[in-house]
């Protein structure tokens, strides 16, 4: 192995302290994601739409913060280089407000509504701090694409494997802490995740380091003017924003409205938790057969499959519906149709990035990892509130009533915005994709040239 590619190899023991990484860090977030709007409106009883709306109020202002933090991350210079100290703070911080968001409901009357909103959104900020400086240290620990797709599966894996557990054993855990109270169990699972998630922490803060010898750290700091180019400039990024951010909503929308079609519309709740775990192990079979499947289908045509799985999802969820509403069988083929297109989506979707920042790095002659994966800690948010504002807004417009048998409009209702909004939003993914994006391998093959050159 010659000199360049070892300075490139990522070792097993620094893939697996990220992946450890992910799964503390995504059993803090997976609840939220998962149960966060259930929480609200039926265990501390806010309104559906207070709720959709606090959502998308919340991610307006991380778009402003999000890129902010971005400049922060690569304007830091200290002896742990600048992607882990801001790991090792946001985590401890965003470890504290979770606890707080989770006791939404020892309150009442309006102040719990003033409660929630502040919560939720020092939530978002303090999830920014740490997740950013996360994922962004990706591009410098390699600038090899195949050591990038590999090192993706491992936080991505591990990722899967947490929001397995949360959807699958969430509310099965939460009843057995509360010992039948529900607000108290979600309390006491918060607890025990804020551990998870700081030990998680320190593992990264003291096992991946990224390479600050690459020659790519930037000896100027970042202005506001540089982050606007950065961002403004990178017409790949606005692709990617595009058909990403188009697939993440899809997603969540079948996340969030699951526990309510399975409870209300197919009046099975036990099908929630089986519809999440066959999902979760099919995602984490998507994540790991992501590389190996790279090698072999274009570049070209990966988003398109990954985006026919969650639409196959649909379409066999609502067969389902007409046919056999309570089939286990069905409902499992259904979930791992999603979840294994939502791993590839995953894998691909964080390599794609990478690819961005190297492509940016070229258009504007500023290399800034942290400003650009801060656009994927700003997508997955902004994809949860936009889903959280439709999951609210749609309750609201199709008129459900919580702890109630809903009508037969109410259940109509359930379906179409469960099963074929997502679908829509999936199919729009795609043809953006198609239209925009054009990082292929001869893109990535020129940026492999010019890193050998500074070899």
């Amino acid at each position: 192995m010659s000199t360049q590619a070892k300075n490139q190899h990522i070792s097993l023991g620094t893939k697996f302290s990220y992946g450890l990484g992910a799964l503390g860090k995504d059993f803090g977030c997976a609840p939220i994601y998962i149960f966060l709007m259930f929480y609200y409106t039926d265990v501390v009883g806010l309104s559906a739409a207070f709720v959709g709306t606090l959502f998308l109020v919340a991610r307006v202002i991380d778009a402003f913060t999000d890129p902010l933090m971005g400049m922060i991350v690569d304007n830091t210079r200290s002896r742990f280089g600048k992607f882990r100290p801001w790991v090792l703070i946001g985590t401890l911080i965003n470890a504290v407000v979770l606890i707080m968001l989770f006791s939404a409901h020892r309150y009442d009357g309006t102040f719990v509504y003033i409660y929630a909103a502040l919560t939720y959104i020092l939530w978002g900020v303090t999830y920014t701090i740490m997740d950013i400086p996360y994922w962004s240290i990706i591009p410098s620990l390699s600038s090899e694409r195949s050591e990038r797709e590999h090192l993706v599966v491992w936080p991505r894996i591990f990722a899967s494997i947490a929001w397995t557990l949360v959807g699958g054993y969430g509310l099965y855990t939460v009843g057995i802490l509360g010992g039948g109270d529900q607000g108290q169990g979600f309390f006491l699972a918060s607890i025990g995740i804020a551990v998870l998630f700081i030990a998680s922490a320190l593992l990264v803060f003291f096992r991946v380091k990224e390479k600050t010898d690459s020659g790519k750290v930037a000896k100027e700091k970042f202005t506001i003017r540089d982050v606007k180019k950065i961002i403004g400039e990178n017409d790949q990024l606005k692709s990617l924003i595009g058909f990403v951010l188009s697939f993440n909503i899809a997603m969540q929308l079948i996340g969030g409205f699951g526990i309510y079609y399975f409870s209300y519309a197919i009046g099975e709740p036990a099908l929630f938790p089986m519809f999440m775990l066959v999902a979760g192990a099919a995602e984490f079979t998507g994540i790991f057969l992501f590389p190996w499947i790279s090698k072999v289908v274009n570049r070209r045509f990966m988003w398109p499959l990954a985006c026919g799985f969650p639409i196959l999802c649909c379409a066999v969820l609502y067969m389902g519906s007409v046919i056999a509403p309570q089939s286990a069988i069905l409902v499992g083929i259904a979930g791992a149709a999603m979840k294994f297109g939502n791993g590839l989506f995953n894998g691909l979707s964080t390599v794609m990035l990478a690819d961005v920042v190297d492509y940016g790095e070229e258009k504007t002659g500023m290399r800034s990892e942290s400003v650009i994966f801060s656009v994927q800690t700003m997508l997955v948010k902004a994809a949860g509130a936009m889903a959280g504002f439709l999951i609210g807004s749609g309750l609201t417009l199709v008129g459900y009533v919580a702890n109630e048998i809903q009508t037969p409009d109410t259940v109509m209702g359930l379906k179409v915005l469960m099963l074929l909004v997502p679908a829509i939003l999936v199919g729009l993914s795609a043809l953006i994709y198609k239209k925009t994006y054009r990082l292929d391998k001869r893109f990535q093959d020129n940026v492999d040239a010019n890193n050998a050159s500074y070899a």
